[in-house]
Parts: C-alpha cells; structure tokens; sequence
C-alpha cells in the first residue's frame, strides 16, 4: 500500500509541470479568445455579455472593419515597413557583431561595443523630438523610408549585442583556414561564417518581425498621414476621447495579427532551433 501511495504521488509530482503548462496556455489564450468572440458580436450583445458566444455571429463586421479603418493599405505599409526593417537590422547587427567579437582586443571596438550597450539604455521618448525636427527638416515625415531608417537604427545596438555573444562561439580557425585558400574577408564572412550564425539569425528575426509589426510610437511620430500609416495607427483611430467602436476595433486587430501568427507558424521550427543552439553554446 505505501509503495502504491509512492507511485501515486511521483505521477503526481512528474504530471504537475504539464498541468501548469496547460494553465498558463489557457491564461494567455484567454485574451485572444475574448478579442475574437467580441470581434463577432455588435454593441448590444457584447453590453449583454461580454463572454457569451455570440448569436448571431457579426460576420460583417470584419468586413466593415476592413473597409472603414483601409486595413489593406495598412498591412501593406506595416509589411513593407517590417521586411525592410528586420532584413537591415539582421545583415548590419550580424556584420557589426562579427566586426567587435573578432576585434575586442582593440580599445575601438571595445568601445564601440560599450556604445552599443550605452544605446540600449536611452528610451525613445528621448530622442522623439530631436528625431521629429531632424526628420522635418529632411523630409522623411510620413514616407516609410523615414520609418524603416529609425527602426533600423533603434534596433541595431540590441540586435547587435546577440550577435557578438554568438560569434565568439564561432571557431577562428575556419576563417584562417579559407584567408589561407585566398579567400578575402568579406568573401569568408558572407561564405562562411554568416551560414553559421543561422540559428541566431533566426531569434533576432522573429524577435524583430514581432515588434516591428507591433511598433506604435516610432509609427505615431512619422507616419501621420493616413495614405502611409501601419496596422497599429489605423487600430488606434477606433478608439476616441468620446466614442469607441470596440467590436469593429477587435475585428481590426484579428484581422492584422492573421500575418504575424502565420508567420510564426511557419517559423516556428527555426526559431525554437535558434533558441535551442543558443543555449547550448551558451
């Protein structure tokens, strides 16, 4: 009998981290459900109850949601903004990081990669109004490559930062071995050390393709007008000081988050890969 109760409560104690996993699942679902079951509903039925299905369901409002905010010409600007951004943020961060890993010997780049830390710390709000006059006066203001060029370079000293850790796993030696070959090293960067720094790039990626789509503020300071405005600016325009349309609002953003979740669906698999080598140079 007791060696009975000691089989139980090992099942037990090995079946907790599951149980908990589903529960935390269920906690982060939560707030994407009642974004889809309000999506569904008009006024009257989300001021009945708010977690009731809905009856009947609200198809048109996706449609309307399309049509009023120009949903379209909205994730059209925000996945141009998002591939251009998170291409230079990967190709520059990966080149920079390979540049101060292999030279940390010299105070320059050890300098440099103190500035790159340096940046992290210095928030948007600091630099949003010289950013704002600077791109005034240069005529960048509500044009994407005004947008993408301070994405870029907000996101640079982060990116950046990963790299070099990664890097310095990376053997010298193959490097030496293809300069011995004549290979110059531009050629044996782009040849053979940035196929090995797959798996990070594959983070830094993912990473960045979340929050570039998701950006607000840089989005709010440049991209005014609405022929150039991203998916978060038009969601906002939903929601006034005195009137709210939150069941179109909710159809809007279940609609915008259909790219992201497809994207992380399809890169799924490279990104816990990335994680996983991370943790094993590590």
């Amino acid at each position: 009998m007791k060696k009975s109760g000691g089989v139980t409560k090992s099942r037990a104690v090995a079946a907790l981290p599951s149980v908990l996993t589903v529960l935390l699942a269920l906690l982060y679902l939560f707030p994407f459900a009642l974004a889809v079951l309000t999506a569904m509903k008009d006024p009257m039925q989300s001021a009945r109850n708010v977690l009731a299905w809905p009856d009947p369901i609200q198809w048109d409002n996706f449609k309307e949601a399309i049509r009023v905010s120009k949903l379209s010409t909205a994730i059209g600007n925000s996945l141009i903004t998002t591939t251009c951004s998170v291409v230079f943020i990967t190709l520059f961060s990966a080149m920079g990081g390979y540049v101060i890993a292999r030279n940390r010997h010299k105070w320059l780049f050890r300098f440099s990669e103190k500035l790159y830390l340096a940046a992290l710390m210095v928030p948007f709000q600091v630099i949003m109004v010289p950013i704002y006059k600077m791109f005034k006066t240069m005529h960048l203001m509500n044009t994407l490559a005004g947008a993408i060029l301070i994405l870029v370079g907000t996101s640079i000293p982060y990116a950046t930062f990963l790299y070099v850790g990664f890097v310095k796993s990376v053997p010298r030696e193959l490097e030496e071995a293809a300069q011995t070959d004549g290979c110059g090293p531009f050629r044996a960067f782009f040849q053979i050390v940035l196929p090995l720094l797959k798996p990070i790039t594959a983070v830094v990626a993912a990473l960045h393709v979340l929050w570039m789509w998701n950006e607000f503020n840089i989005s709010l300071i440049v991209l005014q007008k609405e022929a150039v405005r991203t998916v978060p600016i038009q969601q906002y325009f939903f929601f006034g000081q005195y009137s709210s349309n939150f069941n179109l609002g909710f159809a809007a953003a279940v609609v915008s988050m259909l790219p992201i979740v497809a994207f992380f669906l399809l890169a799924q698999r490279y990104l816990v890969e990335g994680i996983a080598a991370g943790a094993i140079k590590g």
